[in-house]
């Protein structure tokens, strides 16, 4: 009973704070994602956003409140974790919180780099192709600039993937470390 509570809890929150997150990096990236698309993201995520918006005010053009709730779904996540094993401890709840929102972080990154990747091999002229390139700009360019394609093959996306991946785990084990 309890993987499977613990299961349901893991995909109803990674779901919605990866919403969220995703709602906030299309707003930082100011990528203009295809209208289905949007109403979508915005019909999954706002009942939780516009209640946050009336105490948390947009600042420097960017919507914080769906940052803040990305963190409360992590938080939501970590509560029901440590309910789960009848073990409450805010320091365990900040550490799986932290864990939480790294691991939908870089997986979202590299969901969106295998995405690319394929509307490359497939479509790259696809409008939800531009979107996601878009999306992933600010990730391959600094990269981009370092490496150049080599044989007309651009490594960048793969070398990303990498340091998301090298990233991840470092982090993982400095926060566990810290939490043992």
């Amino acid at each position: 009973m309890y993987s499977l509570l613990k299961m349901i809890a893991d995909a109803a929150t990674t779901i919605l704070g990866g919403a969220f997150l995703l709602r906030f990096w299309i707003q930082l990236t100011r990528a203009r994602p295809p209208m289905q698309f949007a109403q979508l993201l915005l019909r999954i995520t706002d009942w939780f956003v516009k209640p946050l918006r009336k105490s948390i005010p947009g600042w420097g053009g960017y919507d914080w409140s769906t940052l803040v709730a990305a963190v409360l779904m992590a938080i939501v996540s970590a509560l029901f974790d440590t309910w789960l094993i009848n073990f409450f401890s805010p320091r365990i709840i900040l550490f799986l919180t932290a864990l939480s929102l790294l691991n939908w972080i870089v997986y979202g990154f590299m969901a969106l780099l295998f995405i690319e990747v394929i509307f490359s091999w497939i479509n790259p002229y696809n409008p939800v192709a531009g979107f996601v390139r878009d999306m992933n700009r600010p990730l391959l360019q600094p990269v981009r600039r370092i490496l150049p394609t080599l044989g007309g093959f651009d490594f960048s996306a793969l070398v990303v993937f990498f340091l998301l991946q090298f990233i991840s785990r470092m982090a993982t084990s400095l926060i566990l470390s810290n939490l043992i």
